[in-house]
């Protein structure tokens, strides 16, 4: 069974390998393909790593571990980054691709729920790329699509869309355990 517990610093190597290999996978054709070329995970687990060192204002990260401990995704959230749509944003939920539809997408997003709910965040919020296939994922959840914007990655202007759980209980909600002790359904 896939164990889900807060992040530690010595992850940060593996965080930075899940985060490659995700974009690698899924923006092909979203993001130019020299900047998913050349991501860097060596720079991306830097970037984890500061930010778990530094542990401001209320964020965490979480991973998600294979039975053997090798890690297989991880998510991140704290307040959210920008005031106006929700209290509490998930800033990132990146697993590889050969664990995706197997419940532990909702796993991290329950974690990070748990957190942002914890820290008194009364909503949540996420930003996906319109062109991710992965927006089906957060309404099932409940989220609602509440905003679009334009923004530039990779040199490639792409849209980005805001999904909101307002209650955050919505969330926590559509992610809780069923007896058997995992979450419900896939992702």
């Amino acid at each position: 069974m896939v164990q889900v517990r807060r992040a530690r610093p010595e992850d940060a190597p593996a965080i930075g390998a899940v985060h490659r290999i995700a974009w690698q996978d899924t923006y092909p054709g979203i993001l130019p393909d020299a900047y998913l070329a050349g991501l860097d995970e060596r720079r991306i687990a830097a970037g984890y790593l500061r930010a778990m060192l530094a542990r401001r204002g209320g964020e965490a990260v979480f991973v998600a571990c294979a039975p053997d401990g090798r890690m297989v995704g991880f998510a991140s959230a704290g307040p959210a980054r920008r005031e106006g749509i929700a209290a509490g944003e998930i800033e990132t939920l990146y697993l590889l691709p050969d664990w995706r539809d197997q419940g532990v997408g909702r796993r991290l997003m329950r974690a990070s729920a748990a957190h942002l709910s914890a820290i008194g965040c009364a909503s949540a919020m996420l930003w996906v790329l319109s062109a991710n296939g992965a927006g089906w994922f957060y309404r099932r959840l409940g989220g609602r699509a509440v905003g679009r914007e334009a923004i530039c990655v990779g040199g490639r202007t792409v849209e980005q869309t805001a999904v909101l759980w307002n209650p955050i209980t919505l969330l926590l909600d559509a992610t809780a355990a069923t007896r058997e002790g995992d979450a419900r359904g896939e992702g």
